[in-house]
């Protein structure tokens, strides 16, 4: 049998905008879902804020 993959895509979007009606800058990036089983946070630039801001994990 072969091997379920631990490596999964996510998407990362930021939570600042929303607040201060600017479209939302989004990322992909790569986890492991093996070893970090909760959603994870990054901070990230976002170039409609110009600056850098906290990025959660949805879907």
């Amino acid at each position: 049998m072969a091997k379920k993959e631990a490596r999964i895509i996510i998407q990362l979007e930021c939570t600042e905008a929303k607040k201060e009606g600017k479209p939302a800058s989004r990322y992909s990036t790569m986890k492991n879902k093996n070893n970090t089983t909760e959603r994870i946070e990054l901070k990230k630039y976002n170039p409609f804020l110009r600056r850098h801001t906290v990025h959660k994990e949805i879907k």
